[in-house]
């Protein structure tokens, strides 16, 4: 077998694992930035703990559909770029909308959330939501809600039951 196969099947293969591995893939057509605007967008990704690659289109269709994902091919046209996460669902549609929004060159193509095939309206979405912190503390202080309002309720009660007894 010639050298080019082999690396084009060890590329297919690494395309692989990282699609097996991701929690979140967004896929974003990056023509029209130029090269500080990628380098800004890299560090931002890197900073999050996102890897974001180029590939081949016809090495990442045949990595789709080694792992059953052949419906995000119709998007691998033209210069891609792929921002895989393996950590944090959020961080790449959030990093990657609100760069968008700065340099409207950047298309969000598609992406896969949780291996499910997800459309540029859905990477959006998830964008808007907030970080894992965020809802952490939302649902913090909805549990704790019920018990701050029952320790007010018997403050006051005891309060004005002090009032009528002096």
């Amino acid at each position: 077998m010639s050298k080019v196969i082999e690396n084009k099947q060890a590329q297919v293969q690494e395309i692989t694992e990282k699609f097996q591995n991701a929690a979140s893939v967004v896929v974003v057509d990056y023509r029209g930035l130029n090269v500080a605007q990628v380098t800004e967008l890299r560090k931002q990704l890197r900073e999050a703990g996102v890897e974001f690659k180029v590939y081949k289109n016809t090495l990442t269709r045949r990595a789709t559909e080694a792992v059953g994902l052949e419906g995000i091919n119709d998007v691998l046209v033209g210069p891609n770029a792929i921002a895989f996460s393996n950590e944090d669902v959020v961080a790449p549609a959030k990093i990657i909308n609100e760069f968008a929004k700065k340099n409207e060159a950047l298309e969000i193509k598609a992406g896969i959330i949780e291996g499910t095939i997800s459309s540029v309206e859905d990477v959006k979405a998830l964008a808007e939501l907030p970080s894992r912190d965020g809802l952490l503390s939302m649902l913090l202080s909805v549990l704790q809600a019920p018990v701050r309002n029952f320790a007010l309720a018997t403050k006051a009660v005891a309060e004005q039951k002090e009032e009528q007894g002096a």
